[in-house]
């Protein structure tokens, strides 16, 4: 007798859904996945007998039920899914779909926002509490919350940094009435679980991406209110200075990578450590060329220096994330040479 389809567990579902379509394609699924997801499937799709034809259909019509549904998220938000998905399905079935979409394919709040531009979702926030602007912040793309992070009053930066960091878990009744305030037509059937967001990681990604003034300005006012924070903080990061901490050869392969006007302006301030480290990475004659012309340069902008370091550690995380040098990092990674 055909069991029914809703009494199966998710990894039941998907064991099915996978023998059905085969073991090329299901390689290829495979292929996508962790090693711990890939063992747990496999012992279920041992433990499968035979597959009803009956359960195959219902199965296959409900994946594809949910690729749909998810196409629509990507193409207009929850709101826009759940109209297309009423009109097609009624509104019990699209509430079932989108319900079992959000919790299997961890659909995360605020997805109207992380289309958006930064400083339209700064108009949105920028008069909330300092809880509900790292609320949000934790939940956009880094690139977003750096420039909403860098456009706020100085005095609020190091606090929303602070509380992202120290975010753990948020309640699903919190998240939905903040979205509500930034998107009224936002559907109310997102998933129940408790979303975890924020973190010190969260925090640290969002810091590599804002300019460097405000950079030093949320460090050095955490430093105040939370030494051990921003010392944890600081050890995720990378700043100009620690140039320093790394190997010959990524240094070598950095200074061919940045703009020759950048890196000089950057040593213009830079301590004599620092200065030596690349120095000593440059041919004789380039160096004592390097010396001439910032000399040459005489007095510059503190802010163009801040703004050529910014771009010179963009160039370094953009190298290391093409795993081209290594950065070791506080408290973590053995290098092995």
């Amino acid at each position: 007798m055909a069991r029914a389809v809703h009494q199966l567990s998710g990894r039941q579902k998907a064991a099915i859904l996978l023998i059905t379509l085969g073991p090329e394609v299901s390689a290829q699924v495979f292929k996508h996945l962790r090693d711990d997801e890939i063992e747990q499937l496999t012992l279920e799709i041992a433990n499968v007998r035979k597959v009803d034809s009956e359960e195959k259909n219902a199965i296959l019509t409900e994946f594809h039920q949910i690729c749909v549904a998810q196409e629509f998220l990507t193409q207009g938000g929850i709101a826009y899914a759940k109209e297309i998905l009423e009109k097609a399905l009624g509104p019990a079935k699209a509430v079932e779909i989108l319900n079992r979409l959000t919790a299997t394919l961890q659909v995360r709040p605020f997805d109207f926002a992380r289309k958006a531009e930064p400083m339209q979702i700064l108009n949105f926030i920028q008069n909330e509490n300092t809880q509900t602007i790292a609320l949000v912040l934790s939940y956009l793309r880094p690139d977003q919350a750096s420039a909403v992070l860098s456009s706020l009053p100085p005095e609020k930066q190091a606090d929303v940094a602070r509380r992202i960091a120290l975010m753990d878990s948020t309640s699903p009744e919190v998240i939905a009435q903040i979205e509500r305030v930034l998107e009224q037509k936002l559907s109310t059937t997102v998933t129940q679980d408790y979303t975890s967001a924020g973190g010190i990681e969260a925090i640290v990604q969002i810091l590599n991406g804002v300019d460097r003034s405000t950079e030093r300005t949320i460090l050095d006012s955490l430093e105040i209110q939370d030494p051990e924070l921003a010392e944890e903080i600081k050890k995720r990061m990378f700043v100009f200075e620690d140039i320093v901490t790394l190997d010959n050869r990524s240094i070598q392969r950095i200074i061919r990578e940045v703009d020759n006007q950048d890196l000089q302006l950057a040593l213009k301030v830079a301590s004599e450590e620092v200065r030596e480290a690349i120095f000593r990475n440059m041919s004789k004659r380039m160096a004592e060329t390097f010396r001439e012309e910032m000399e040459y340069m005489g007095p510059v902008r503190l802010r163009d220096v801040e703004e050529a370091q910014t771009r010179i550690v963009a160039t370094i995380r953009r190298l290391e994330e093409a795993g081209e040098i290594i950065i070791a990092r506080g408290g973590g990674d053995d290098i092995i040479v």
